[in-house]
């Protein structure tokens, strides 16, 4: 297969792939995704082999607004739209009661569907040219770094999917918050760019997942993506140091081997001369280091390296989003000082 290259202007040619059961790297504001027409269990599939996704692991229903709502879920609370007229268009899932339109294979059999209207105008275009809800995952191949570039994607799904609609770089960088709203209280699932604290604002106590910070079992059944597997990972083994920056990059320095690669802030990049440094931001700018996790796991994947240490930010706003990646990217194992 030769994967189609279209720019943000072809809409029109990207809403054919979809409504024709076809693949089809779609921009977000949070990562590119792997689209499908989200009715078709034929197409849906075809996600899961082009990724090569674990079957029990649930998609997302990507649509253009929130009046689509009542098209695919029921019992919807009001909840819903108070979160969706303060956060839609944007990274904001939300896990609502399925109507039977939804094909199974999109909820990995559970009653229930993630629903999102991402922040991305092409996107939305695409969807309501196409007429029918996306179902998207991250646009990597199953256990890998998310892309956050059209350039990205195409190093693991060239050739797998029929087109890439490219609308230069997501300004966000990671995924979609996801929050249970079948609950009561509602339940954090998966950080993302919609912080814990934004959430609580509007919904008063949310319940975070035990998931957001280990491993599931593997006889658990995750209700999000993102949930059990390991996600994220370089092909490196990966090892989270978390704590103060100064003692976290003192102690990597103090430990990191011949072949080791180093993920640290920006300011302490001089700490590891001789060393393949990443870098992913300044230590006070949690936005840039979301944009930048990452592109920055990608690129160890270009280096000679034998394992990975990594600083950590702190859990409080997006930096909750950008510690579960690192962590899921390395196993949980996570040192903590």
């Amino acid at each position: 297969m030769t994967t189609l290259r279209l720019a943000a202007g072809d809409a029109d040619r990207a809403a054919e792939v979809i409504a024709s059961g076809g693949l089809l790297g779609i921009p977000t504001e949070t990562v590119y995704g792997l689209g499908a027409n989200g009715l078709n269990e034929r197409a849906v599939r075809a996600i899961f082999e082009a990724k090569g996704r674990p079957q029990d692991n649930p998609l997302i229903l990507h649509v253009p607004d929130e009046s689509w709502l009542e098209r695919y879920c029921e019992d919807i609370p009001a909840a819903a739209y108070e979160l969706s007229g303060r956060f839609w268009p944007g990274p904001l899932t939300m896990i609502l009661k399925r109507k039977d339109n939804v094909p199974d294979a999109v909820t990995a059999g559970l009653d229930t569907v993630g629903m999102r209207c991402p922040d991305c105008a092409v996107t939305r275009a695409v969807i309501e040219k196409a007429r029918v809800p996306v179902a998207a995952p991250s646009g990597n191949a199953s256990g890998r770094p998310s892309p956050t570039t059209a350039a990205a994607m195409l190093e693991d799904m060239d050739g797998k999917i029929d087109a890439m609609l490219d609308d230069g770089p997501c300004k966000v960088g990671v995924e979609s918050t996801i929050i249970d709203l079948t609950v009561t209280p509602p339940r954090l699932l998966r950080p993302g760019g919609v912080t814990l604290e934004e959430l609580e604002e509007v919904l008063g106590e949310v319940a975070v997942d035990d998931a957001v910070r280990r491993l599931m079992a593997p006889e658990e059944q995750p209700k999000a993506p993102g949930m059990k597997y390991r996600h994220y990972a370089p092909k490196a083994p990966v090892t989270v140091v978390k704590g103060d920056p100064d003692m976290t990059a003192g102690y990597i320095a103090a430990r990191m081997g011949e072949g080791s690669g180093i993920l640290c802030f920006d300011e302490f990049k001089g700490y590891f001369r001789g060393h393949p440094v990443v870098t992913m931001g300044p230590v006070s700018d949690q936005a840039e280091q979301a944009r930048e996790i990452f592109e920055a796991l990608r690129a160890f994947d270009h280096m000679e390296v034998t394992d990975i240490w990594a600083q950590s930010p702190t859990d409080e706003g997006l930096g909750l989003a950008v510690t579960n990646r690192l962590n899921k990217a390395a196993g949980f194992h996570v040192i903590e000082l």
